[in-house]
């Protein structure tokens, strides 16, 4: 039994506030302790999944219960520091500059965008240098310093809840792999609607688990991680958006651009030794350094505000 066992709590369903579920895969055993949670709940996790998964038996959306509290997940996130994360930069870069025109095929050019959980502003910046008034939060106070220093943008540390935000400013609102993360996605949207123009647009990407990848790989699917609550398909996404008054107008396959070395190494975490000697040889003979496309069944969603 590890220390974090009293930080547990059952959770009803984010969706329908269900309570009746079927367990997908039990917990297994760990000797996680309260001080292995900074490692846990950081943008560069790679903890594979230990806890509890289940289905709800009303509206189908799959999450973790019992999990850690949500104060607890919260103050993790907000400490530590994570190098790692921040060391893909350029290549993520990269990725948000394709992203950023995607979007402007929605909103026929610049405008005003919030990013919620930036982490160091590689997306603020990418839109920033495609003519966007950029804004955005993050709960992890390093990256957000990282994000001043390196592209000298305010972000605003600490979560969402934390800022007094005018109503109907944005544009558009991102969140860039982060909904997953959330212990509460369906409350996040629910300040969403507040910040974002009626007729403006929410863009959201995740890890879809009824995708060929997820169902392909089973538990080899590196998005079967600790750092995950939720794992929202097409269907149960498309149904919290709805919920909170916003209409899908577009679905499309996400794929980000990372360093072979970094997607390599990451991948050790799930599949072992073999993964992490491969990562080792890229980096010696400099192919670790390549930006290559990486896509696993991350999905982009677009969803416009209705009045």
């Amino acid at each position: 039994m590890s220390d974090v066992s009293p930080l547990l709590e059952d959770v009803p369903c984010d969706l329908c506030g269900g309570t009746d579920h079927e367990v997908l895969r039990p917990a297994r055993e760990s000797n996680r302790s309260s001080k292995d949670l900074e490692r846990i709940f950081r943008a560069s996790s790679d903890v594979p999944l230990v806890d509890r998964l289940v289905r709800c038996r009303r509206c189908g959306l799959v999450f973790v219960s019992p999990r850690v509290q949500a104060g607890a997940i919260v103050d993790s996130y907000s400490a530590g520091e994570d190098p790692t994360f921040v060391s893909q930069a350029e290549a993520r870069e990269r990725t948000f500059g394709e992203s950023v025109a995607r979007i402007e095929q929605l909103t026929g050019g610049p405008g005003r965008v919030f990013d919620i959980g930036t982490a160091g502003g590689s997306f603020l910046a990418a839109a920033r240098a495609r003519g966007w008034h950029v804004d955005g939060c993050e709960p992890n106070r390093w990256l957000a310093a990282w994000g001043k220093s390196h592209y000298g943008i305010d972000i605003r540390p600490g979560p969402l809840t934390d800022h007094d935000l005018p109503a109907a400013a944005y544009d558009v609102v991102t969140l860039w792999d982060v909904v997953e993360h959330l212990p509460s996605p369906s409350a996040i949207l629910d300040r969403v609607k507040t910040i974002v123009k009626p007729g403006g647009y929410l863009i959201l990407t995740f890890p879809d688990i009824g995708s060929p990848s997820a169902r392909y790989l089973g538990r080899f699917w590196p998005f079967l991680s600790s750092v995950h609550l939720y794992y929202f398909s097409k269907t149960t996404m498309r149904e919290m958006l709805k919920k909170h008054g916003f209409e899908v107008v577009g679905t499309h396959a996400h794929t980000q651009r990372l360093e072979l070395g970094y997607v390599l190494h990451r991948g050790g975490d799930v599949l072992g030794a073999p993964m992490r000697m491969l990562s080792k040889l890229a980096n010696v003979t400099g192919a670790g350094r390549r930006h290559v496309p990486y896509r696993l069944g991350q999905t982009s969603v677009a969803a416009r505000r209705l009045p």
